[in-house]
């Protein structure tokens, strides 16, 4: 407890977490996301001894996909519970980050005096919404998919016409960006993916809210077969985020003096640490670099350096694993060696993607975690496509740290930033690789190439790749030779409809990496 908060009113701690999954035999029975919501907050007031959410003031809550009807539901979700508290919201978008965030916000309630009692929750029904949509689905339609659709109502424009339209096209963009940096081959690149992969499995597999509890060697998860097949190079089925499930998690946030008020044990109030956000340009074509994220590596050191602590100093982390180029990218600025758990949860494969609600399920973990182990917890979440970053310390013990807090550290993330490259929509000439993806159809087979390069000025442009250029898919998938770096030449499409081709040198196949 601060020494300014002697009283414990203005101090935050986490008293309850609830989860729930609902695996209905029927579709039609399922929960909708109010449902798991409602389900999920009286499992989190239970968990703090009860009473709680009857007189909660604040309520928050994470945005959904799988039923557009529902939004906004904080009017509906407080009907459910029965309760009216004075401040309700919900998030713009389901953001990755929008858990620790709303966290955050909660603890800066409590610690202004603007709240006693906070509840933060959210749900995804997914696999209910798209089991409904097939059931009514006329034949030859194509199989439903909430978040491509909710991609194409929002935008539909040059990135898109490239084949970048939801995020398993975009994040191999970082994937095969960093690999180059990092001095990886594709070998080694996969081989770590499949370490982190194969190790999340092993801690969904013991926990009892993942959603999927079978453990994968880590050469399962990068190989394509027919249980996981190809999505976007070098990404396979099981190496991105679960949506297809249905989970709802919700967590409590009090003062410390509310909480021993209610007699709850000191032993299962975990106390809030410090944290940092920080977020890159909207636009994922408006990066300085796919290589690394300046948002990112200041909200993470940053949280680090406010709560004194190092990795050395922290029995625990869950880094946000929609992709394996985002735990990868944050343990390099966390140094957090190979082989530690990088989840409390599972990961967005194993324990369950529920898009933007995910972080609400590994804090509930954590939290469930440190009260058996004591010990310090970091929690870092990511949103969008590489966009937003938000991390938090949490901890068995008192911090003695003071809210409210800014945690907004852009301004060092902006300055840590390289220069943003213009962008060519119509470049045709001599180019080369930033970085790449290859897209694949259903049945394995590639279905587009997609390259983003730099112009000999610098400017950022995207090419294609066709799928009948199999040659020129062959160098950027065999791992033979690391295609970022490369030289190249775009061409006009052959009609005024057909999109900008990349072309290799003719040396590439040959000669020694740059």
């Amino acid at each position: 407890m601060d020494e300014r908060d002697e009283t414990g009113e203005r101090t935050p701690v986490i008293v309850g977490v609830g989860q729930v999954n609902d695996r209905p035999e029927r579709p039609e029975d399922g929960l909708d996301p109010v449902g798991l919501m409602a389900e999920a907050l009286r499992r989190a007031d239970s968990d703090a001894g009860g009473g709680m959410l009857a007189k909660c003031d604040s309520l928050a809550v994470v945005s959904q996909l799988a039923w557009p009807q529902l939004n906004p539901v904080d009017g509906k979700l407080a009907e459910a519970l029965g309760i009216a508290p004075a401040h309700c919201e919900q998030t713009a978008m389901p953001n990755g980050d929008s858990p620790i965030r709303l966290l955050h916000e909660a603890a800066n309630r409590i610690g202004a005096g603007e709240a006693r009692i906070c509840a933060v929750v959210g749900a995804e029904a997914l696999r209910t919404a798209a089991q409904l949509a097939a059931a009514t689905a006329k034949a030859g339609d194509d199989k439903p998919n909430a978040l491509r659709d909710a991609s194409h109502r929002r935008r539909v424009g040059y990135a898109q016409s490239y084949g970048l339209t939801v995020p398993v096209d975009v994040y191999p963009l970082y994937e095969n960006a960093g690999r180059a940096a990092y001095g990886q081959s594709l070998a080694e690149g996969q081989a770590e993916s499949g370490a982190l992969w194969a190790g999340m499995s092993e801690v969904a597999a013991r926990c009892e809210h993942a959603w999927i509890r079978d453990a994968v060697a880590p050469e399962d998860v990068v190989t394509p077969s027919e249980g996981n097949r190809p999505l976007a190079f070098p990404y396979t089925k099981l190496q991105v985020a679960n949506s297809s499930v249905n989970q709802g998690a919700g967590f409590l946030v009090t003062s410390l003096a509310e909480a021993r008020r209610r007699g709850i044990p000191e032993e299962r109030l975990i106390h809030i640490g410090y944290g940092a956000a920080a977020h890159e340009h909207g636009d994922f074509l408006r990066r300085d670099s796919y290589a690394g994220s300046p948002g990112l590596t200041v909200s993470i050191a940053r949280t680090l350096e406010l709560n004194g602590v190092t990795a050395a100093d922290l029995d625990h982390v869950e880094l946000y694993s929609c992709f394996p180029c985002v735990p990868k990218m944050a343990r390099r600025v966390l140094a957090w060696p190979l082989d530690r758990p990088i989840t409390r949860f599972g990961g967005l494969t194993f324990g369950g993607g529920p898009i933007g609600n995910y972080m609400s399920h590994a804090l509930a973990c954590m939290v469930e975690t440190l009260r058996e182990t004591g010990g310090r917890g970091l929690l870092f979440a990511n949103g969008g496509y590489a966009t937003h970053n938000h991390t938090i310390l949490l901890s068995a013990e008192p911090t003695g740290v003071c809210f409210p807090q800014d945690f907004d550290y852009q301004a060092q993330a902006d300055a840590l930033r390289g220069e943003i490259p213009p962008l060519e929509e119509a470049y045709c000439g001599p180019a080369t690789i930033e970085t790449y993806t290859v897209h694949y159809a259903r049945d394995g087979t590639p279905r587009l190439g997609t390259v983003v390069a730099r112009t000999p000025t610098g400017a950022r442009t995207l090419a294609s790749v066709p799928p009948e250029d199999r040659t020129t898919l062959d160098l950027l998938t065999s791992g033979v030779q690391e295609p970022v770096g490369r030289p190249g030449t775009i061409l006009d499409g052959e009609t005024g409809n057909d999109l900008r081709r990349w072309v290799p040198d003719a040396a590439w196949s040959t000669s020694s990496p740059p």
